[in-house]
């Protein structure tokens, strides 16, 4: 408690400091005004115009006249963008007392690559000119794509794959770092919030404005977890101008998937709302074979909602709250073997009930010496299973697991507060900097009860008919602070260097209850505590040259931390109940290479990578204890590249082709196995394939009645050889999939058929390391009917 009214009064005495300093600015203004137009001077109305990195923006009138007022004098950059138009920014300078009129220019989508503005390093920057490899994805790409959740985003983006476990989490991997625990390697961003845990995110995707995803280590900016990478996903923000969707999707195994939205202003200029639901369901992609009925039958409920509040020129305060429902018949639809894909006998059956809420509230200020931002955000996540549930995935009655407990118990929550000082906008220093301090809190309560049946003794367990009640609570605080700042020795010549001090200290706390039937007497192990803190630091250093003004190469390196633990090593109550895991480190080298060729039709990217893990932290599920024990067990390096290629070679045709080839192999590997200690030394990383590439062209003819256009895409991914055992025993081999999509659509509405893994291809997407498999999602197909208004 006295944590959060630190929080409170720091946060009130920054907000007092900036109210008095945009007030004592308030003087000497410029303005900007003009109009937006096509290539052959047809107005364009409805365009977004917007100043990057502050408050100001809006839209061109029904005759394509803009104009933003009360500006500071200084140099902007301005994003001028309209459906239909490739997007461009233009850098303008504005003088005091004086108004600024500019004619922009917006050439057809459909004959152009457009602008790609991200926001990366925390600032809203161009693509092509940041010294990191991100792949940029508009709510337009997300659609052609038909990207429903973020693990979908495998070989789309180059050397990342991500797949489902079995309980709708999401493993993620990048260049080789890959998510072995519920820490995960890759940190996922939504609207500036960091999803916590594996728990308290959302993976479903509504509303999507753009995705980023940076690959490499991102420690100086983004801390903790983000060794692998980062995945920002934004959604949309109310506006002035009322906007909205609705989608409707059905397809072949009952898929259902029904999402709506509005944007609209309140008062206009000063308060807006948005929302957007979504409702989705399937049947199971298995087959129950112990009860003949479909497994894996799941149906949710998803809600994204803002209010947005302008009390002045250069403030803007936003509170946002999402959830996610989930209700899964049949977790964890796991097989033994490939003989017969989608094909279990599991004797327990039980729902697993879903609960995630996600709560923020940012307060941003953008001034003539520096802006601001304040994002507090609250995160918790309640899953158990209704029933019994099957833990040897097996008809036998061996193992099974329960874990409701009411809510007092495997209820994730997490806290986290982030203050964040910027460069201001109109900024002509040499300098652009970015500073802050980021805090959290997180509870885990834990209490999982494994019981063991008559057949307990075939799956290695020492007797039958008893019970281990195993009980948990884990606590986690930390803080950290960072900066990092662009220099510019010469106009093409700039230095990035960045640093953040991080801190975590873990509280861990465990205690068994043995029972032994027909005994009903529990013998209690008693309750054992520990607890464990880290310090970690961060830099960076990138060396960034603009050869020309569409040729960017650069040289980086950067570290990453994944945070360290505590991990209980058995049930059993002769053994020592807890033992500590020490961060994971990493360093990373980089060369990169950004280009558009001359006309703006082709761009293309490119980056070789070397990386060196530290205190590897390896992952071994305990039968029939049905707990993860991580250790320290080595070290990995990883070395690969990368390429991407966006194009637009003829009028309404678009290609964009992306390829990855990752080597990430155990330097040094020793992990305990059956008391006794084995070396994988050479073995592969798990989760990792040798390469992943995808193929995607669409094509849109000109209208062909009443301004609809037949648009058809045909998307072909290869995902190379992968591991998901440390033995690497458990192989998928390389694959293909195919996909689909063809429609017809204007502005307002789209009708669209898709199919999905067109040639049924059965491949292994998740493994564990006692043989149990999860498949990859075979074919399936269906039709979308979108309007937008």
């Amino acid at each position: 408690m006295a944590y959060l009214y630190l929080m409170k009064k720091i946060l009130a005495v920054a907000a007092l400091l900036m109210l008095m300093i945009s007030t004592a600015s308030a003087q000497n203004r410029g303005r900007l005004s003009g109009k937006v137009m096509t290539a052959d001077g047809t107005l364009i109305r409805g365009a977004t115009v917007a100043i990057l990195n502050s408050n100001n923006a809006t839209f061109s009138d029904s005759t394509g006249h803009f104009n933003i007022a009360n500006l500071v004098p200084g140099k902007y950059v301005l994003w001028v963008s309209a459906v239909g138009y490739s997007g461009i920014n233009k850098e303008v300078t504005i003088k005091a007392n004086e108004r600024l009129v500019i004619d922009v220019f917006l050439p057809a989508s459909a004959t152009n690559l457009e602008s790609v503005i991200v926001t990366a390093q925390k600032l809203e920057e161009n693509l092509q000119k940041i010294p990191v490899s991100i792949t940029s994805l508009s709510s337009t790409q997300v659609k052609d794509f038909r990207l429903w959740q973020s693990r979908e985003l495998t070989a789309i983006i180059p050397n990342m794959y991500s797949a489902d476990p079995g309980d709708n989490r999401n493993v993620t991997s990048i260049r080789g770092i890959t998510t072995t625990s519920y820490d995960p390697a890759v940190a996922t961003y939504i609207d500036g919030v960091n999803q916590f845990g594996l728990d308290t995110y959302i993976p479903n995707l509504i509303d999507v404005e753009r995705i980023e995803v940076l690959r490499g280590p991102q420690g100086s900016l983004y801390g903790r977890n983000a060794m692998g990478g980062v995945i920002n996903i934004l959604t949309k923000q109310p506006t002035n101008k009322t906007s909205g969707f609705i989608e409707l999707n059905a397809g072949d195994y009952n898929q259902q998937r029904f999402s709506a939205g509005v944007r609209t202003p309140i008062i206009e200029n000063k308060l807006f709302f948005g929302a957007a639901l979504m409702y989705q369901r399937r049947n199971g992609f298995y087959t129950n074979e112990v009860y003949n009925e479909d497994y894996d039958r799941q149906k949710s409920i998803t809600g994204n909602y803002y209010l947005r509040y302008l009390p002045a020129t250069a403030w803007s305060i936003n509170l946002n709250f999402k959830h996610h429902n989930n209700r899964n018949n049949g977790p964890f639809p796991l097989t033994f073997g490939t003989d017969n894909p989608f094909k279990l006998s599991q004797n327990a059956t039980a729902k697993m009930i879903d609960n995630t809420l996600n709560g923020s509230l940012s307060i941003n200020y953008s001034g003539s010496q520096f802006n601001f931002s304040s994002q507090t955000a609250y995160q918790a996540n309640h899953r158990y299973y209704d029933a019994p549930l099957d833990g040897d995935f097996s008809p036998i009655d061996g193992i099974t697991i329960f874990n409701d407990y009411g809510r007092d118990w495997n209820n994730v929550k997490a806290f986290t507060q982030e203050f964040k000082f910027t460069s201001p906008a109109q900024s002509t220093n040499a300098i652009k900097w970015t500073a802050g301090a980021y805090f959290f809190l997180q509870d885990n309560p834990v209490r999982l009860a494994t019981q063991f049946g008559d057949d307990a003794a075939m799956v290695g367990a020492p007797d039958n008919n008893f019970s281990i009640i195993n009980t948990n609570k884990a606590k986690s605080i930390g803080a950290a602070g960072y900066g990092q700042a662009t220099i510019s020795i010469t106009p093409k010549f700039n230095v990035v260097a960045g640093l953040r001090l991080d801190y975590e200290k873990k509280d861990f706390s465990v205690m068994g209850e043995y029972e032994k039937a027909p005994d009903p007497a529990f013998v209690i192990v008693p309750d054992t505590s520990a607890e464990v803190d880290y310090t970690a630091i961060s830099p960076r250093l990138a060396l960034s040259y603009q050869a020309t003004t569409n040729v960017h190469v650069y040289a980086g390196y950067s570290r990453g931390y994944r945070t360290g633990g505590l991990t209980q090593l058995s049930t059993d109550p002769s053994q020592p109940p807890l033992f500590p895991y020490n961060p994971e480190y990493s360093n990373n080298f980089e060369l990169g290479f950004k280009s558009i060729l001359p006309g703006n039709k082709v761009r293309i990217n490119a980056a070789i990578f070397l990386s060196r893990v530290n205190d590897v932290q390896a992952p071994t599920l305990i039968l029939p204890d049905a707990i993860t024990v991580t250790r320290n067990a080595g070290k990995l390096e990883s070395k690969g590249i990368e390429i991407e290629l966006s194009a637009t070679p003829f009028d309404n045709l678009t290609i964009d082709l992306t390829g990855g080839y990752t080597d990430a192999e155990f330097t040094r590997l020793k992990v305990p196995q059956n008391g006794n200690e084995v070396d994988l030394s050479g073995k592969k990383q798990v989760f990792t394939p040798e390469y992943t590439s995808m193929v995607a062209m669409q094509y849109a003819t000109p209208f062909v009645v009443r301004h609809f256009r037949l648009i058809a895409r045909v998307e072909w991914l290869q995902i190379g050889k992968q591991y998901f055992d440390l033995a690497n025993t458990i192989t998928q081999e390389e694959y293909s999939l195919l996909h689909t999509r063809i429609g017809l659509a204007n502005e307002k509405i789209g009708v669209y058929f898709w199919g999905r893994n067109l040639a049924d291809k059965r491949y292994l997407s998740y493994g564990y390391d006692f043989g149990a498999v999860h498949w990859g999602d075979p074919r399936n197909w269906g039709v979308t009917v979108g309007v937008n208004f």
